[in-house]
């Protein structure tokens, strides 16, 4: 098919569609320039404004998302005016099929055309310009295997947690995303990625929504979750969504620019980070647990006795030390942090997330990691030990 047939064919698709009301998604990725005034991507769905049918077009920047709603007409009309000359790729989704077209820089296009398998298929959805606009939207299908929806793409009782903790992890990282890009072709990593759900909602909206090439691999110790999340990435054509069993010692990949660990107990999370700083990477995320290792290591002084003679105290304030230690350590291997609370995960009631963005040392953290150590009788503290001896 020559390439002027192969752009007729994908834009006469999503008129049809959009006319039809099937029209799912269209993105435009891959842009041809630097410029800060280009969006990294544009996506486009159907919205209901006014009880009128509308194309809302989606403009993601670095730092900001803009919206605009347009007649259906022209709303497709500058999407392709656009491609070719803004951006190289475009994929479109309707109820039963996934089409992409790529442009080169020559002019030269490379088209595909597939059917959806019968398990991805979803109706189009025209979302009321009040509703609420979640970034992972309970019709995504894979919920349904997940557990977390019905068939009707509604949220179960015992799905609400899991689906709110979605919305939020995905908030996280899109908040770091505009503090730093990913590079290109980014490896994430998802260490003890459990049953899956915000391995798949984070695959889902790196790759389908901001149209990121991106390869995901979630690490799982248990092999029936391994299996599971695998025929659940196949049967969605996730293809780049990984899952492999191991531990999060024993993982060693070729490359890394994202470590999640959002369960890892005591110090497993200090093993994750130390994995994450090593490799170079650019974004860590961490929900620690259990954090067992600094109230065994501390000898309280004296004169914090009255305060920490506790049991339950001293168990808190040695979980608040072991992240805020964390915390420093990064910050003096060359980390930009954040600790702030996350939904509770169901494996833990402690909501404590960290994140760190790649930027400069901080000078003067060490200094201040040792204040603490000798102020409440931290006699150790694992990933200090690890980065010494790394």
């Amino acid at each position: 098919m020559s390439t002027g047939s192969s752009i007729k064919e994908f834009w006469s698709t999503a008129r049809s569609a959009a006319a039809g009301g099937t029209l799912r998604k269209i993105t435009l990725s891959k842009p041809r320039y630097q410029d800060a005034e280009l969006p990294r991507n544009r996506y486009a769905t159907l919205v209901t404004v006014g009880g009128n049918d509308r194309l809302q077009i989606t403009h993601r920047y670095a730092d900001r998302e803009e919206h605009t709603n347009h007649l259906l007409g022209t709303g497709l009309s500058q999407l392709e005016n656009a491609l070719g000359e803004n951006y190289g790729n475009a994929d479109l989704f309707t109820e039963s099929e996934q089409l992409s077209l790529q442009l080169s820089r020559k002019g030269k296009a490379l088209f595909q055309r597939k059917s959806l398998h019968p398990r991805a298929r979803q109706k189009a959805e025209k979302n009321h310009d009040r509703e609420k606009n979640y970034l992972i939207p309970a019709s995504r299908p894979y919920l349904h295997d997940l557990g977390i929806t019905n068939a009707a793409g509604e949220v179960v009782r015992d799905g609400k947690r899991k689906f709110k903790q979605i919305q939020k992890f995905v908030e996280v990282i899109d908040a770091m995303l505009r503090e730093r890009e990913l590079p290109a072709d980014a490896r994430i990593v998802d260490m003890g990625s459990g049953s899956g759900y915000l391995t798949f909602a984070l695959y889902d909206h790196l790759a389908n929504t901001l149209g990121l090439d991106v390869i995901v691999t979630g690490v799982e110790l248990r092999p029936k979750l391994v299996e599971k999340c695998r025929a659940i990435a196949k049967d969605h054509n996730f293809g780049r969504l990984r899952f492999v069993t191991g531990y999060i010692d024993d993982f060693r990949p070729e490359r890394l620019d994202m470590l999640i660990a959002l369960h890892a107990c005591d110090t497993a999370t200090d093993d994750a980070l130390f994995k994450g700083i090593r490799a170079g990477a650019q974004m860590l995320v961490v929900a620690p647990c259990c954090q067992k290792q600094v109230r065994r290591d501390t000898i309280v002084p004296d004169k914090l006795k009255p305060f920490l003679g506790n049991g339950i105290h001293l168990e808190r304030q040695a979980a608040m030390l072991t992240d805020s230690i964390r915390a420093l350590l990064l910050e003096a291997e060359g980390y930009k942090t954040k600790l702030f609370e996350f939904v509770p995960l169901e494996h833990t009631a402690k909501n404590v997330m960290i994140t760190a963005v790649r930027g400069r040392r901080r000078r003067g953290a060490l200094e201040e990691v040792r204040t603490l150590r000798e102020t409440f009788g931290v006699e150790r503290h694992y990933l200090e030990e690890l980065l010494k001896d790394g």
